[in-house]
């Protein structure tokens, strides 16, 4: 269809006028704004009327088609599986579940992304270690995909570049929250890296982009839906985060927590949905016949090490310095430590998940604008989950930070104490830390677990 075939106009004022837009169109828009025919501003009326009147099925496929289609797509075997989280605080399960997977023969490619807002960047998280490069080519990828069986670098140009220019409007237009939008984005950059099966972590709760069960549920169906008309197998997993996962939240600080949880010594909750998690990728693989079959076989290479072993050669493969699994005063870690004391007796009932996160911002563990520099060094150690048992005094967190922070820091404990973690006279459970789980195969009826 030639390019005199559409306007931009005219099909934003189709969509502002809740009418459906044909795969062409959308096609056009996109490809328009690749080449630089479609300008921004244009983009942005699109992405509000796109916001305020939603997508359809249809709609949101032909978006993913045509941003997929706006770079290089890859394609590998049927053991290729890859795995996404919507985001949360703590979240470091990619660096245990992927070597985990791959022991057990899954062929893991990851193109993770950087912090922005209260999230940490898996990225920025690997980056912490010495050397490693996360700024490989696809050719490069490609190789060590084969060649070690896991492989994470950053986004590139080359993957879904409609997707990059789209995001950074969505962004500053106050476009984000769109279920149909954040399928695209998803979807486009992960259908290209050219995995056979994706597995989802889905993140509700204060700390997380989906807030509520309903709109992680909604949002689960979308990415399934759009996965299996791709011919994709799927995970979905919705998973709490109304408080960090694990214990550790900070760049460096994470990356002990995950070798140590490689060492089948971390926290109990970042081990479990690791696992769970690896296993899904496993069983869509076909290596194993269930769900449950793929968590044994993860929780076996956990046990005998082959995990561990997965994550050094990864780490070998891509430059990064792989005595740090045995030293970990090999990675930048901040050299002052602040405890914040429980303000009074009781038990640890809630915790305002994205607070915590933004405090790491504020140290410099993350980013308020893209171009902030990050340091790797600072963050907290939490000693206290939800439904623990405190004491007066007794430390619920311990704060990594700078000699020059010592304001900050004073901050930070009177925001904890003014309610970033609340404290009741009752005895109070801890979240479920996974809500559902549904697997879905092309052309096949869904399991449900």
């Amino acid at each position: 269809m030639s390019q005199g075939d559409h306007s931009a106009y005219a099909i934003i004022a189709k969509k502002r006028d809740s009418k459906k837009l044909s795969s062409d169109e959308i096609k056009w828009f996109i490809n328009g704004l690749v080449r630089g025919d479609v300008a921004d501003y244009q983009m942005s009326a699109l992405l509000m009327a796109i916001y305020l009147n939603g997508f359809d099925k249809d709609e949101t496929t032909a978006l993913t088609d045509a941003m997929l289609y706006s770079g290089e797509v890859l394609h590998h075997g049927p053991k290729a599986i890859d795995k996404h989280s919507t985001g949360g605080v703590g979240d470091k399960a990619s660096f245990i579940l992927a070597p985990i997977a791959a022991a057990c023969g899954v062929e893991v490619p990851m193109m993770a992304g950087r912090g922005l807002g209260h999230t940490g960047g898996t990225v920025d998280k690997i980056e912490a270690i010495k050397g490693y490069n996360v700024a490989l080519g696809l050719k490069d990828f490609s190789r060590l995909l084969k060649e070690v069986g896991l492989v994470l670098i950053g986004q590139t140009g080359e993957i879904a570049p409609a997707d990059k220019k789209i995001y950074a409007l969505r962004d500053v237009t106050a476009t984000v929250e769109s279920i149909p939008l954040i399928t695209a984005s998803i979807m486009s950059k992960k259908l290209a890296e050219g995995a056979s099966g994706i597995v989802m972590d889905i993140k509700t709760g204060n700390g997380a982009f989906m807030s509520t069960l309903p709109k992680a549920r909604a949002l689960a169906k979308s990415l399934a839906e759009t996965g299996l008309r791709f011919d994709r197998s799927m995970m979905t997993v919705i998973s709490d985060m109304n408080q960090p996962l694990g214990n550790a939240v900070g760049n460096s600080l994470e990356i002990i927590e995950s070798i140590e949880t490689l060492k089948c010594k971390g926290p109990k909750d970042l081990t479990d949905l690791s696992l769970e998690l690896a296993g899904g990728m496993v069983h869509l693989a076909g290596l194993a016949k269930t769900p449950a079959a793929g968590v044994a076989k993860a929780k076996k290479a956990l046990k005998d090490g082959s995990a561990l072993e997965k994550f050094r050669q990864m780490l070998k493969a891509q430059g990064g310095d792989t005595k740090v699994i045995e030293d970990y005063s090999r990675l930048p870690v901040a050299k002052m430590k602040t405890e914040i004391p429980a303000h009074k007796a009781g038990y640890i009932s809630k915790m305002d998940c994205k607070a915590v996160g933004m405090h790491n911002v504020l140290l410099g563990g993350g980013r308020r604008k893209s171009s902030d520099p990050i340091d790797f060094g600072v963050g907290f150690v939490f000693n206290k989950k939800i439904g623990d048992k405190v004491k007066k005094d007794d430390s619920i967190a311990t704060i990594y930070h700078n000699e020059d922070q010592a304001s900050q820091v004073a901050d930070i404990i009177k925001a904890f104490h003014a309610g970033d973690v609340s404290i009741s006279s009752s005895p109070a459970k801890a979240p479920d830390l996974i809500r559902e789980v549904k697997i879905y195969f092309p052309k096949k009826n869904t399991k449900k677990k």
